[in-house]
């Protein structure tokens, strides 16, 4: 399969991309992938500069970002450092349940201190990962909101000790 080049940052380096994603399975073009990789790089990074990137006008740049922001594709959020922001505890949740597991995610996926559920395959139905405030606040979100979902069976919480790595810009594949 072809790669890509993309041109990253002001030294004007170039990587390639891995093999891309057959259109027809994502109704992503070349072009949409390369906006979206570089915006994976810098969120803010300016459409006119995209444009020279990738060829096209500034507005056909806005156009493609509005389509793929409103089509679910991607979103703009600003990331953010859960402890500076005064959230003491991170922890990933491995949960099995016992029923229909999509309505267990769907329950978890509504608490406000879960920002990642995922049904998976293997030892978990599902996995969360969910911020708190301290140590109570987490014993009252894992006692008081997941345990107590009906079909939630088991709850295995793994503590973040310390974060290692956490990108965002692994490319559009």
């Amino acid at each position: 399969m072809p790669t890509r080049p993309i041109t990253t940052g002001a030294a004007g380096t170039t990587e390639r991309a891995t093999p891309e994603v057959p259109l027809s399975r994502t109704g992503l073009d070349l072009v949409d992938r390369q906006i979206v990789g570089l915006l994976q790089q810098d969120g803010r990074k300016p459409y006119g500069a995209i444009a020279e990137v990738v060829g096209l006008s500034e507005a056909g740049v806005r156009r493609r970002v509005q389509r793929l922001r409103d089509s679910g594709v991607m979103q703009i959020v600003a990331i953010t450092d859960p402890l500076q922001l005064g959230f003491g505890r991170e922890a990933l949740v491995g949960i099995r349940v016992h029923g229909d597991v999509r309505l267990v995610a769907d329950k978890i996926a509504a608490i406000r201190e879960a920002n990642y559920v995922v049904m998976t395959a293997g030892s978990f139905d599902i996995i969360a990962e969910v911020i708190a405030v301290d140590d109570d606040a987490l014993v009252h979100l894992l006692n008081d909101s997941i345990r107590s979902i009906p079909g939630v069976t088991e709850v295995e919480t793994f503590l973040y000790l310390k974060l290692s790595k956490q990108t965002y810009n692994w490319g559009t594949k």
